[in-house]
């Protein structure tokens, strides 16, 4: 089997060997349920109790009744906004931004067709920066929520989701606000207390913990209607049985993401930045989407005029190397990126922008070998690209 070189971490991550360490007890020693009442539940119970007390710290929440567990990314954002409106109906106007992920655009658009929400849409800066200059005339009395992400999953930008807060809560104490926070968390540190918002949602598989486990910030005094309805599980707020090794594996990820947060600000992003310069030293028609240094420091996004992007990264895959053109969710769909469109990103690229994301496991040497070969692929694509080939004929009849 070849070495594979995984730059693709916004998508998923290695589940941490420490992680799977502290899970095992639970499929096969500690599996009693924790709800019942006999002690051999009740240790579990009692587990949970203290991943909970992590994810407070983690997060930066007041009290550990703020945090509950759900599956993923997916529910907690809709445990969140479908919450809030539920529990507020009579508020039918929701702010949010162009460039959110797909579980939170596709859903404000399921709102806006299905039940007459009306959604305004913040745009973004050329640089993905997060364009804040409306917010304030956009939120009125009739408005009920407003969201955006704490960093963009495809540019890597991060958002001044304290500030929008502050905004929103000013104009309008009692409208809420919920932070996808999916993309930031084991990148950047998270403080929820000394913010003004009111829900934020992360999922554990972007953190080096497994598929299928979540966590949802709620504020206390925060109305919410509960997604998953059913038994007293999660204080009322998510029913089902609690998923025990997965709820374990979850808060020892976030411990070692936490200890790991310095190597991500130093190591990771020294590995990040020396791919761009390397990139766009040896690659001619390569452009670095964003430059602004408020990013999460693991995420790069360059764009390759007039190639093909899934072209790219079919070469790269060949080569072992595993790259995204944009979210993994929507991967193998033909239109271009949402994020990139908004930011204005010229056609010439539009369609050949590739996301790299590193993680703690990117070594030097896979960085050393992304140089090696990349500048190869693009240079046989360029070659057999028809576009390429007009520019290349139009210089020699200039010439």
């Amino acid at each position: 089997m070849k070495k594979i070189i995984y730059l693709d971490n916004n998508a998923t991550t290695k589940v941490d060997e420490r992680v799977v360490e502290k899970m095992l007890p639970y499929f096969s020693e500690e599996y009693g349920n924790p709800s019942s009442t006999y002690t051999f539940g009740g240790n579990v119970q009692h587990k949970i109790i203290e991943a909970r007390e992590t994810l407070k710290d983690f997060m930066g929440a007041n009290r550990v009744g703020e945090i509950i567990f759900t599956s993923c990314g997916t529910e907690s954002a809709n445990t969140a906004i479908k919450g809030v409106l539920t529990a507020n109906k009579t508020k039918k106007h929701i702010i949010t931004t162009k460039v959110e992920h797909a579980c939170v655009l596709t859903l404000y658009k399921n709102l806006e067709t299905q039940f007459g929400y009306k959604v305004d849409y913040l745009d973004v800066n050329s640089d993905g920066s997060l364009d804040l200059t409306p917010l304030e005339n956009m939120v009125t009395d009739q408005t009920a929520l407003v969201s955006c992400m704490a960093a963009n999953n495809e540019t890597g930008v991060i958002f001044p989701y304290e500030k929008l807060a502050e905004i929103v809560k000013t104009k309008n104490p009692n409208t809420k606000v919920f932070v996808d926070a999916v993309q930031a968390t084991g990148k950047i540190k998270l403080d929820v207390k000394n913010t003004q918002v009111d829900l934020m949602g992360i999922s554990g598989h972007k953190l080096h913990a497994p598929k299928g486990i979540g966590a949802l910030y709620i504020k206390s005094g925060t109305l919410l209607s509960p997604l998953l309805i059913g038994g007293h599980q999660e204080m009322g707020k998510r029913a089902g049985t609690e998923n025990v090794p997965y709820i374990v594996g979850l808060a020892e990820a976030a411990k070692l993401a936490n200890d790991n947060l310095g190597d991500e600000a130093t190591r990771v992003k020294q590995l990040r930045d020396t791919l761009e310069a390397g990139i766009l030293k040896s690659v001619y028609n390569a452009r670095l989407n964003t430059n602004v240094s408020n990013r999460v420091p693991n995420t790069s996004n360059i764009g390759f005029e007039y190639i093909e992007g899934e072209l790219i990264l079919l070469h790269l895959s060949d080569l072992g190397i595993c790259a995204s053109s944009g979210s993994a969710c929507t991967s193998g769909s033909l239109d271009a990126s949402h994020v990139l469109k908004a930011m204005g990103v010229p056609f010439t690229c539009l369609h050949g922008s590739i996301r790299f994301s590193l993680s703690r496991f990117t070594t030097k040497e896979e960085i050393d070998y992304t140089l090696k070969v990349l500048p190869k692929v693009i240079n046989k694509l360029n070659n057999i690209s028809p576009f390429q080939k007009e520019l290349n004929d139009l210089k020699k009849l200039k010439a």
